[in-house]
């Protein structure tokens, strides 16, 4: 009976042929395991560790969904694989010592190519005998050959062993890519995924919290209905005008600003003060219009500092003075190596030709001084009168509109005598006798030597002008950097080299070459004349934005002084003048002026200018918001300016109300308003997912309940999440939850026991405190787990009935205020228990579904517009809350009997959830 070999302990199945399959195999999945989204999933619960992962990779069926989509690079690999290990086995066969007639014959070898490149044909011919000569000798000895065979047909396998391993570790890298982008990875999240559990959303495994800890960054900002409706509302207003956005603090209104700020071609953004005085707002504005546009231009403001005048002046001159001596030290350099150079030829050329042309130029000046004595004379009547009218006709055509024309013709004929000039001077090079007898005796000769020294110059050319690395097959064999690293040395190898050359040497000693490099240079040099441009000028409204500074930061002062009368009887006068600050009507008509003048210019260029106000809110109420607007209302409406104002939602339902009887200062000072409501639950997943990737539905879910969709509070609770995950450690919903609302329901409860504490409270009324402080005592320490007293306290607040527990005499005791107080309290109470049961249970996404299956009062979204309900009134949000918890099946009164009592201390730490210090 046969016996069946038995498996290797890396085989799966049939998957792997070669160990080596099963090592990449095993890598992919250790490299999956190790990505920082799936390694954070690892270890949360106890089934989901990495040992259990990679058992689970390890498992046939898995093996095989992970392997199939990558079946044709495991293919390719397996067959590079096996002729790899094949082509080992034949060099390990072949393996020898060294012989030294092996290295002797080598050497020949290389020294006759070298000596066929670079000397002439005797010396190649007697190399070329001797290498035979050698190798017949080798042949004739029978051990002799066979050492000197193995080591030639090993030294001949080993390059292509060397590649075949390097195109099997290619081909092994290609395939574990695959694995990790089709194959394991997508296997990786399923396991992982399968080994939490269900309900597995109710794990805190974001993968980064960056975008919540910059809130102001504008990479992470999201763009909402607001921003959009903004866009169209300003591209409608072309020729400008004033919009102001209201909304809740918090909503995201100064960062909807900013972004519009940020779009626009010129943009000032400002925040109204506290406390503010109409002149003091506006000169603070002009002076930031003046410093941005500035730095638009990209110049630098003045700085007004108490420096002494040689500090001053070397601030200013030091620039331009380095740089001056940057220029100089190079130049001198350069042209005194130029002059160098081209000395003797220019000397050469001047004694040649310089009497000719000195003497022409000797007889047109004596002939000219000639005419002009004769003129002066009165000798030449006729040519006085032709020299008078010529001065007439050149003054009037100092403003002829074809002097434009004729500086471009001057140009372009500067231009082209130029480009003669270097072409001139090259072609002078072909057309010489000497050079073409030279060029001629190259061509015929044709040695193997010219051809290897050009081909070494061109391909390090050719890598200069490469943008890419060197690739085969997908594989870099050189970087870019490394190229061209590579190209500069044969380039300057080859350069090198090149000279060497007889033809090389004869061109470039021949006597004219000076010339013809003077001739270039002088080309050269009429197109940079031709082409050069003086500086930018300062642009007039750039100097305008200084003086403005100047006048409104600074105090100028200047003063003269008269002397007169004989030295017994002296009489002095001084005279001062200083400037004065521009009163307020000045000072709106000046900024009006310029602003008008940027915004002509940017409009020019198709760009929008924007001067946005923030914080307007800020100012206390709403009737100081008003004032602000009407105050300011003189600088609005300035042509091809758009304002964005950022107000409170009291200011814009004043605007929203023109038209009808009540008319206020909105209806003159804006033209538009835009709303920026609180996030939808859709919107703050969004928000969410761009600032916390990777965080699951049901935190992104409880902390928009929490914040009511502002982004604001929406961004600190995101953070709260991840504060307490690193204090506590805990990584599930209902912990997380828990602790987080029981925290934020003690703060407020806290906070209106504070308020509480300000009214008016008797003997009988005094309770109302009690029920307070037992509910505190029961938030501290938080513990997530909660307890039966803790809920009876928290109910005890939520379902409060005022009468039912005081009496009617002892409820006609508390007042109004405090009334209102106890309202909202128990609301929000109410609604932090609403959001215990909802999230601080078990079976989260069951419980949900079920939710939403009974009708609208489940979905998540309506917790959201409970919060802000809240900030409306207690009565409507308790409503809204009531509905909510019938949807989701939850106890809408006391569930036990009376309140608990005020508990002790905890004592001992909570199994679940020992404290943890803060």
């Amino acid at each position: 009976m046969s016996r069946r070999r038995p498996r290797p302990a890396w085989q799966v199945a049939d998957f792997f042929a070669l160990e080596r399959e099963a090592e990449v195999y095993l890598a992919a999945v250790d490299a999956c395991l190790a990505v920082p989204a799936v390694a954070r999933r690892l270890g949360v619960r106890p089934q989901a560790t990495a040992e259990n992962a990679r058992a689970a990779m390890l498992a046939e069926a898995n093996v095989e969904r992970a392997v199939a989509p990558c079946r044709d690079t495991q293919e390719r690999f397996r067959a590079l694989l096996e002729r790899s290990e094949r082509q080992r086995r034949r060099l390990d066969y072949l393996r020898d010592r060294t012989h030294p007639l092996t290295v002797a014959l080598c050497g020949m070898t290389v020294l006759t190519l070298l000596v066929a490149v670079f000397l002439s044909w005797p010396a190649v011919l007697g190399a070329a005998l001797a290498l035979p000569l050698t190798a017949a000798l080798i042949w004739r000895h029978q051990v002799w050959r066979m050492h000197v065979l193995l080591n030639l047909r090993e030294w001949a396998l080993r390059p292509r062993v060397a590649l075949l391993d390097r195109r099997t570790a290619w081909a092994a890298a290609a395939w574990s890519r695959d694995l990790q982008g089709n194959g394991v990875r997508p296997l990786t999240d399923r396991v992982v995924e399968a080994l939490l559990g269900e309900d597995r959303d109710s794990l805190l495994l974001a993968d980064n919290f960056h975008g919540l800890r910059s809130p102001r960054n504008p990479r992470y900002v999201v763009e909402s209905l607001a921003a959009r409706s903004l866009t169209r509302k300003i591209a409608q207003l072309e020729s400008g005008g004033t919009i102001a956005v209201s909304g809740s603090r918090g909503a995201g209104k100064s960062t909807l600003l900013e972004a519009c700020a940020g779009e626009a071609g010129f943009a000032v953004v400002v925040q109204a003060p506290a406390t503010y005085s109409p002149y003091d707002f506006l000169l603070s504005l002009y002076v930031r219009t003046c410093e941005n546009y500035l730095v638009h231009q990209g110049h630098v403001p003045p700085a007004f500092l108490r420096i002494s005048p040689f500090r001053r002046v070397a601030r200013r001159l030091l620039p331009a003075l380095r740089k001056r001596l940057t220029v100089l030290a190079f130049g001198l350099s350069a042209g005194s190596l130029v002059v160098l150079g081209l000395a003797a030829g220019v000397r050469s050329l001047t004694v040649q030709q310089w009497p000719t042309v000195r003497a022409r130029a000797v007889d047109l000046w004596h002939q000219a001084a000639e005419v002009v004595l004769d003129i002066w004379n009165g000798e030449r009547v006729g040519a006085a009168v032709l020299v008078v009218v010529a001065g007439i006709l050149l003054w009037s055509l100092r403003r002829w509109k074809q002097w434009r024309a004729i500086r471009v013709g001057a140009r372009v004929t500067l231009v082209v005598a130029g480009v003669v000039l270097v072409v001139a001077a090259f072609v002078s090079l072909l057309v010489d006798d000497d050079v073409r007898a030279l060029l001629r005796e190259a061509a015929g000769k044709g040695g193997g030597k010219d051809f290897f020294l050009l081909t070494v110059l061109l391909v390090g050319i050719v890598n200069l002008f490469t943008e890419r690395p060197w690739e085969i097959r997908g594989r870099v064999l050189l970087t870019l950097r490394r190229r061209r690293r590579a190209a500069w040395i044969l380039f300057t190898a080859g350069l090198a080299l090149l000279f060497t050359m007889p033809l090389t040497l004869a061109l470039a000693a021949d006597p004219e070459n000076p010339l013809r490099l003077a001739i270039a240079l002088t080309g050269l040099m009429l197109i940079k004349m031709a082409t050069w441009s003086p500086a930018n000028p300062v642009p007039r409204l750039v100097t305008a934005c200084r003086d403005e500074l100047y006048r409104l930061q600074t105090v100028q002062t200047a003063s003269s002084a008269v002397t007169a009368g004989p030295p017994q009887l002296l009489t002095a006068q001084t005279t001062s003048l200083s400037t004065m600050p521009p009163n307020f009507p000045e000072l709106v008509s000046d900024f009006r002026a310029l602003l008008t003048e940027i915004a002509a210019e940017q409009h020019l260029q198709e760009q929008r200018v924007v001067i946005a106000i923030d914080e307007v809110d800020r100012l206390g109420s709403d009737t100081a918001a008003l004032a602000f607007l009407g105050e300011i209302k003189a600088i609005l409406g300035v042509p091809h300016v758009h304002y964005l104002i950022s107000v409170a939602e009291d200011v814009g339902a004043s605007f929203v109300r023109r038209g009808l009887p009540h008319r206020g200062v909105t209806d003159s000072s804006l033209d538009d308003i835009v709303h920026v409501p609180p996030c939808t639950l859709e919107e703050s997943n969004e928000i969410l997912e761009r600032r916390a990737s990777g965080l699951s539905e049901p935190f992104k879910a409880l902390t928009h309940a929490l914040s009511g969709g502002v982004p604001r509070d929406l961004i600190r609770y995101g953070l709260r999440l991840d504060e307490i995950e690193a204090r506590t450690r805990f990584v599930e919903l209902t912990d997380i939850a828990g602790q987080l609302i029981l925290e934020e329901l003690s703060d407020t409860l806290a906070g209106f026991r504070t308020l509480l504490g300000k009214q008016r409270w008797t003997a009988r009324t005094g309770t109302i405190l009690v029920a307070f402080r037992n509910a505190m005592d029961h938030l501290r320490p938080a513990c997530p787990c909660g307890s039966t007293e803790l809920r009876r306290a928290l109910e005890h607040v939520a379902f409060h009935d005022l009468r039912g527990r005081l009496g009617e005499e002892a409820a006609a005791e508390v007042s109004d205020e405090a009334r209102e107080l106890l309202d909202e309290a128990s609301a929000y109470a109410l609604f932090s228990l609403t959001l215990l049961d909802v999230f601080g249970r078990g079976d989260f996404a069951r419980r949900r579904d079920e939710a939403a299956a009974r009708g609208p009062d489940g979905a998540l979204e309506l917790l959201g517009r409970a919060r802000q309900e809240l900030e409306v009134s207690p009565y409507s949000a308790r409503h809204l809350i009531g509905s909510i918890r019938t949807a989701w099946q939850l106890p809408e009164g006391l569930t036990a009997g009376p309140a608990a009592a005020i508990p002790l201390p905890r004592g001992t730490d909570c199994p679940r959830h020992p404290r943890v210090p803060a």
